[in-house]
């Protein structure tokens, strides 16, 4: 069973229509394609995310194109949605409106100990600023504050998938500010590792840094899924597609790596 549940269309950043992305995905063999736009976020508009004005529309064409193409592939209406402390919750009361087939909890941003929201993953530019005038230039401090807010997420809320858990080493790459293998970090994965384990939630195997060439592995990192394995965790895979030709990126790569489980059966 090929499947993908982590995909975005041009509700909120993707590339693509909801049609395109279902096309896209008969055209690759999926039996399955969920589809996961970023909730709202507080505070000013986002061009990036749903708004309160959207997401039944969004629900209602998602609906639409299952019925369609029922016959062809499972068409499932799911959101990503944000855990940003005491602004935004991945909770499944606040969606109870579109009755979403499945909920990916996911932190973005970290509140900083000035106040101020800091993107994890936005560029690496951003990255190293917020680092440098929020976090003062301590890097080991914005790591810690996002594992803990992944583990609070995990504990609190009514979700379903965890999304891409170790996002914070998307631009390491790039910018070589942590060392993976030193003992603070190590401690904050086996932390959130238990947190994970304890939350009964399923964890996604997320390829979307290759596709979007920031990376060579997936979310979360070999250690890391050795943790969560180690502890029961069950696992789905997904690409975080943003567009129709990354519906499947690496999934030759990944499929064997894990046990999967699959949503909504």
């Amino acid at each position: 069973m090929k499947a993908n549940y982590h995909t975005h269309s041009t509700w909120c950043d993707g590339a693509a229509g909801v049609e395109e992305m279902i096309l896209g995905a008969l055209e690759k063999g999926f039996t399955t394609i969920g589809f996961s736009s970023h909730a709202m976020l507080p505070g000013d508009p986002y061009d990036w995310t749903l708004t309160t004005d959207t997401i039944a529309a969004y629900a209602e064409e998602v609906r639409t194109l299952a019925k369609k193409y029922a016959d062809d592939i499972r068409v499932l209406c799911g959101v990503e949605a944000d855990y940003i402390p005491n602004l935004c919750t991945p909770d499944r009361r606040i969606y109870a409106p579109i009755a979403p087939d499945y909920l990916i909890g996911s932190v973005h941003y970290v509140l900083a100990p000035d106040g101020a929201r800091a993107c994890v993953d936005k560029s690496p530019e951003s990255f190293a600023r917020d680092v440098r005038d929020h976090f003062g230039g301590q890097v080991e401090t914005f790591v810690r504050a996002y594992f803990a807010a992944q583990r609070e997420m995990a504990s609190s809320f009514d979700f379903d998938v965890i999304g891409h858990p170790d996002l914070i080493r998307k631009f390491n790459g790039r910018l070589g500010y942590l060392d993976e293998t030193v003992p603070w970090y190590r401690e904050e994965l086996e932390r959130t590792a238990d947190a994970f384990a304890a939350s009964g939630k399923i964890v996604e195997v997320n390829t979307g840094a290759i596709s979007r060439g920031w990376m060579e592995d997936a979310y979360p990192s070999a250690d890391f899924r050795f943790l969560l394995r180690a502890r029961g965790v069950r696992f789905i895979l997904s690409s975080d597609a943003h567009s129709a030709p990354a519906l499947d990126c690496a999934f030759d790569r990944f499929a064997d790596a894990e046990t999967y489980v699959h949503l909504c059966q």
